[in-house]
């Protein structure tokens, strides 16, 4: 049986509080802009980094995202949401050339295909430029250290409760929901609610987050319908090849160019007058892209899942693998599908080069272009293009741009904010205008619905900071569960066990049965010197704590203070003290070794008038001839001594009256007499009398710090 308890001083969302209370957001990419997505949530004392990509239109260390601003050994968890390059690329470099030390997670299907695409990045970079980020080793020993998760399945790591729900976008792309002391953030990375003809739709979670991270790729613009969008990109290839022209299409190897690769495997057997027109998967990947996505299946939609009893959808009548452009028959009117997307470089580079002269030819782009990039620049309608070779030709081939990128447009994104209602939105990946737009068009929309979100749009490296103070829950089980009975401002006691941001409260005995851990006891001994006999040792004792006793053991004394402290008597004047370690009965042990410890410096001790055993004096009767009752022993007190010379050096001369134990001093004609016993000080002069007051109380004060009775 298990009850929920309301810890009381907890706080309510967003209400005020401490640093502690305090959440930290700063995008180290995809802040103002589309590419190397990265973004640092910190908060309770946990930093999770989300995605770790480069910017397609930069190469080297000035595509990285801005890890210059973050320190590497303070991040928990890096979770990555896909395999595209500009969410993954930077990973290796992460892992191996900074002082990272945290996990890292991503889906089965995501780890599978991101060892393929960034071989294929480090490939076409390394012919492209000398400034490599990471190289094959680099990459082949981040595979080790990459962890898996499945959709849906609840991770605790790091004190961090995080799980993924699926993103559509391309296979294995996941969003990922955080749970830090029950503040829930929602990093969507790139997600699509709309199903394809292999994908499903971005799923919509079950459970609301209190902050959204969300894309903003294509702002405030609404996507045409899924079929008006096919028909016109199956009409575009189709009449440039009757031309006589020749179709590039520049896609990443794996992603999007699947879901184009099937619309035209289906188009072609429609159309039985298209057949003489070869299609190319122009990629030396390409064999490995399509196990892989056999692999998966099962993350597909039902389109897929249901053609699988006829035959393996993903096996090509109509399209033919090309591993290089040396295999390239250029004789005539084709349909290529080259990477990379952004014709920075590579075999669609190479052809864009080749052919963008001919104005028979056409270039469709079919994904998100960002900005610095070529196919960015084309689609602006140059008259004039630069080639990789330096020399600058005209741009005659015709460009159309039909997106089939798979990133949420407004429609998408503002019904999905609307459904999960979070308190803060924080927007990313997307160029300034656009995010601009859809965040003022996402405010609108709200404050017609009558809710009130905070919405940011931070550029790199700004950080937005947000208070969630909330309430802490404790949660009762075991024997302590059964007996209480939940009452408003109820007391309970029990052992509270914290692990993470999580509390239980049970009964000691339940402890090995509702946790992991087991209760043991610490038994202390100290040895200390006793100069005085136990029965008076017993009465000091007494004198300070309430409830002691003296009891006899196998012959030997023991001295036994509550709660558990016992003082146990040895030979050769020593004594052995005792305990159960806990805060309480260490206190009292420390006590005990203070006050042993001051009457080793002052231990006469006479008997009393009435026979009960030996005490500790409570004066500083110096050796003036005062001798021990029992021992006839002369008492000696170095502490009078200590007083007597301290008083000589501050006041000059001092006598001392044996017969009325006082210490006499002069100062000048003023006299002033010191009581031995009770330090009482006589003297007609008010000034001086306080100057000995003063001296004599600074001189018991550094003999005795702790007020122990003596």
């Amino acid at each position: 049986m298990a009850e929920q308890l309301k810890v009381v001083g907890g706080g309510e969302r967003g209400g005020e509080g401490g640093g502690e209370n305090l959440m930290e957001i700063t995008p180290l990419g995809a802040g103002q802009e589309v590419g190397r997505s990265c973004l640092v949530l910190k908060y309770k004392g946990k930093n999770i980094m989300f995605d770790c990509g480069v910017h397609p239109a930069y190469s080297g260390l000035v595509a990285l995202p801005y890890f210059d601003n973050v320190d590497p050994s303070e991040i928990d968890l890096l979770l990555v949401t896909h395999f595209h390059i500009d969410h993954s690329a930077a990973l290796p470099y992460f892992l191996f050339k900074t002082n990272f030390k945290g996990r890292v997670f991503m889906t089965h299907s995501t780890k599978a295909i991101y060892r393929l695409m960034l071989a294929d990045f480090a490939r076409v970079g390394k012919a492209a430029t000398e400034e490599q980020i990471f190289d094959e080793n680099d990459l082949q020993r981040s595979m080790e250290r990459i962890e898996v998760l499945d959709y849906h399945q609840e991770v605790e790591a790091c004190g961090v409760r995080f799980w993924s729900y699926a993103a559509g976008h391309v296979l294995g792309a996941a969003m990922f929901m955080v749970d830090i002391a029950g503040v829930k953030f929602l990093y969507t990375g790139d997600y699509s609610r709309e199903e394809d003809r292999h994908l499903k739709g971005a799923e919509i979670p079950s459970i609301p987050p209190d902050i959204i991270c969300v894309e903003s790729t294509y702002g405030v613009q609404t996507h045409l319908p899924l079929y008006e969008r096919e028909k016109l990109y199956t009409e575009v290839i189709a009449r440039s090849l009757q031309r006589g022209g020749r179709v590039l299409c520049p896609v990443f190897a794996l992603g999007r160019t699947q879901e184009l690769l099937l619309l035209l495997e289906e188009y072609w057997a429609s159309n039985p007058e298209l057949h003489r027109y070869p299609i190319y998967y122009a990629s030396p990947l390409a064999k490995r892209c399509m196990s892989v996505y056999q692999t998966y299946i099962n993350q597909m939609n039902d389109k897929i899942k249901n053609k699988v009893a006829q035959g393996n959808p993903f096996d090509f009548k109509y399209i033919q693998n090309l591993a290089g452009i040396s295999d390239f028959d250029d004789t005539g009117p084709c349909v290529v599908f080259a990477s990379p997307g952004m014709l920075q470089s590579g075999l669609s580079r190479q052809l864009f080069d080749r052919w963008c002269q001919n104005s028979k030819n056409a270039l469709v782009i079919p994904g998100y272009c960002p900005e610095g990039t070529l196919a960015k620049h084309v689609l602006t309608e140059p008259k004039e293009v630069q080639l990789l070779s330096g020399q600058v030709v005209p741009l005659k081939m015709s460009v159309h741009y039909i997106s089939f990128s798979a990133h949420a447009d407004y429609t998408q994104t503002s019904e999905f904010l609307s459904t999960l209602n979070p308190a803060k939105i924080v927007l990313v990946h997307g160029e300034a205008n656009e995010m601009g737009r859809m965040k003022s068009a996402l405010q609108r929309r709200f404050e017609n619905e009558g809710k009130s979100i905070e919405i940011f749009n931070p550029k790199n490296c700004q950080t937005v900071s947000m208070e969630f103070k909330v309430d802490k829950h404790v949660r009762a089980v075991g024997k302590l569960a059964d007996r209480i009975e939940m009452k408003k401002g109820q007391e309970v006691s029990g052992l509270l066990v914290q692990k993470g941001f999580k509390h239980t409260l049970l009964e000691p005995e339940d402890l090995q049965t509702y946790t992991q851990l087991s209760a043991g006891t610490v038994l202390q001994k100290q040895t200390i010197p006793v100069q005085i006999p136990f029965l008076a040792l017993k009465d000091q004792m007494a004198s300070i704590f309430s409830k002691v006793k003296l009891e006899q053991r196998k012959g030997k004394e023991v001295i036994c203070i509550e709660p558990g402290v016992e003082l146990h008597s040895q030979e050769d004047s020593m004594a052995v003290l005792q305990w159960k370690s806990d805060p309480i009965t260490d206190t009292i042990a420390d006590s005990i070794v203070a006050v042993l410890m001051q009457l080793q410096m002052k231990p006469g001790v006479k008997k009393a008038s009435n026979g009960v055993p030996y005490r500790v004096m409570k004066s500083l009767a110096r050796d003036q001839g005062e001798v021990d009752t029992k021992t006839g022993e002369k008492l000696f007190n170095p502490e009078a001594t200590l007083i007597d010379e301290v008083l000589e050096s501050i006041f000059g001369k001092v006598e001392v009256d044996s017969s009325q134990k006082a210490w006499i001093v002069n100062v000048g004609d003023v006299r002033a007499t010191i009581d031995m016993q009770t330090h009482r000080v006589d003297c007609k002069d008010e000034r001086v009398e306080s100057q000995i007051r003063v001296a004599i109380k600074r001189i018991v004060q550094a003999l005795y710090p702790i007020d122990c009775g003596c």
